[in-house]
């Protein structure tokens, strides 16, 4: 047990810190470092989480388009239903049609994705999300299997679906870079967030760095000259980074060491300029994230990175009322956002090696509340990139019944695919093996296989 006077000067740095006006960069990561596996590759992969806060309503992105269906999903939801005569330019075709003439097209707003599933970089994952093993809406209403913790609730889903395990301590992109982090130069920046803090880029041994839209995030009170002086920075510096010889004090100055010397490596790597030009709409929160994050992807060569994750979000998915005026702008952002970036990667030539996949804490109920929909379970997704040489749906598409065979009540679908495939899968892709994966994503042993 650490003694009073080590917790005291371990207080005492984290206040010392703090003062700075630092915006913590580099997430403390004070646990027992795992060892990584010996895993290595001399080829660069990427993989890029695009999180949509609040639980997207997927039925208006991913919309029922054959007659048949659209009857269905116009029944349910006929006050916020999309026009049908507004989705003629959205409608996919994958590279083999689903069974039963099923359809779907795109929210008109999600246009500039078209091309990317035309030209088979982007597939559709159907009424897939948490899951702890296979679940039939026979087995949720007998309460006869193991269930994510507090379904329908954001905070808890949106943990749950970054972490994957009901500790909720690591996240499933973190655990992954844990296993292929040999494969880098440093550990630094192999996983990124330009949101803020990320569970889901928590990992065991390897910390997650984060970086504004403009690129690295400098210590405040360190630059210029505080209050007129020089000497004020040079004090500051050598009070936070000066070892106290105490285990936690010196884990503080560790961290902050490591922030210092890797906001300089980035900012000099980086450069001013933006290399995209004005490829990335401005005013669009999620552009500006995956501008840097493209930008960091370009600097991979220089970093002597082999393997990255990143994570990038977007808030405002909550969507109980307006529906109609609110979802198609966020769809906006979300398309625009999206199609820059996966041309900026068409541009670099690293297309196939930077999978980018779209994530949320839920979807939300197949049925209307009048002006809007309410908290669900299964959704649909995208992936793009990375080893996707065909366009084409991925999983079942949901029946469309209210209290129908994928509805556990007021219109929530079970979940027919789930998160863990996804993840397992894109994990094989980055190189880790089967055994490391069933470790990394406890869960995954509960379902089959998916491939992109």
């Amino acid at each position: 047990m650490s003694s009073p006077l080590a917790r005291r000067e371990f207080l005492k740095k984290v206040s010392q810190y703090a003062a700075l006006g630092s915006a913590g960069p580099l997430t403390l990561s004070l646990s027992a470092l795992a060892q990584a596996s010996s895993f290595t590759a001399n080829d660069y992969k990427a993989v890029v989480c695009v999180y949509l806060y609040g639980g997207n309503d997927y039925a208006n992105t991913v919309v029922p388009y054959d007659q048949t269906n659209y009857n269905l999903y116009y029944s349910l939801r006929p006050t916020i239903a999309l026009d049908r005569t507004t989705l003629a330019n959205t409608v996919l075709s994958p590279s083999q049609a689903l069974s039963g003439g099923v359809q779907f097209a795109l929210e008109p707003n999600l246009a500039p994705l078209m091309p990317f599933f035309t030209n088979n970089k982007m597939n559709v994952v159907l009424n897939v999300g948490t899951l702890i093993q296979p679940t039939t809406r026979a087995q949720y209403l007998a309460n006869s299997v193991a269930l994510p913790p507090r379904l329908f609730s954001h905070i808890d889903q949106q943990k749950f679906s970054q972490s994957l395990t009901n500790l909720q301590t690591s996240g499933w992109g973190g655990r992954l870079e844990d296993l292929l982090m040999s494969a880098n130069s440093s550990s630094t920046f192999s996983a990124v967030s330009a949101a803020g803090n990320s569970l889901y880029l928590s990992g065991n041994s390897v910390g997650q760095y984060q970086v504004g839209t403009n690129g690295a995030v400098a210590i405040n009170g360190l630059n210029g000259s505080p209050f007129g002086s020089g000497a004020v920075a040079n004090a500051l510096k050598s009070i936070i980074t000066t070892n106290q010889n105490q285990i936690m004090s010196d884990q503080i100055t560790s961290v902050v060491n490591r922030s210092i010397s890797a906001q300089s490596l980035l900012s000099s790597t980086l450069g001013t300029s933006t290399p995209f030009g004005t490829l990335f709409p401005t005013g669009n929160s999620l552009s500006s994230q995956l501008q840097i994050v493209a930008r960091m992807i370009k600097a991979n060569q220089t970093l002597g990175i082999k393997r990255q994750v990143f994570f990038v979000s977007l808030g405002g998915f909550d969507t109980h009322d307006h529906i109609t005026t609110a979802h198609p702008q966020l769809m906006g952002l979300v398309g625009n956002a999206l199609s820059a970036f996966l041309t900026a990667m068409d541009n670099l030539n690293l297309t196939q090696n930077v999978l980018t996949f779209t994530s949320s804490d839920f979807g939300r109920t197949l049925t209307s509340n009048g002006d809007g929909t309410d908290h669900g379970w299964g959704s649909h997704h995208f992936v793009f990139g990375g080893p996707i040489t065909k366009s084409k749906f991925i999983g079942t598409p949901p029946a469309l019944a209210n209290n129908g065979p994928d509805d556990v009540g007021q219109g929530r679908l079970v979940p027919t695919t789930a998160n863990d495939q996804l993840a397992s899968a894109i994990g094989s892709w980055l190189g880790a093996s089967s055994t490391d994966l069933a470790t990394a994503l406890p869960n995954s042993v509960n379902f089959s296989k998916i491939t992109f």
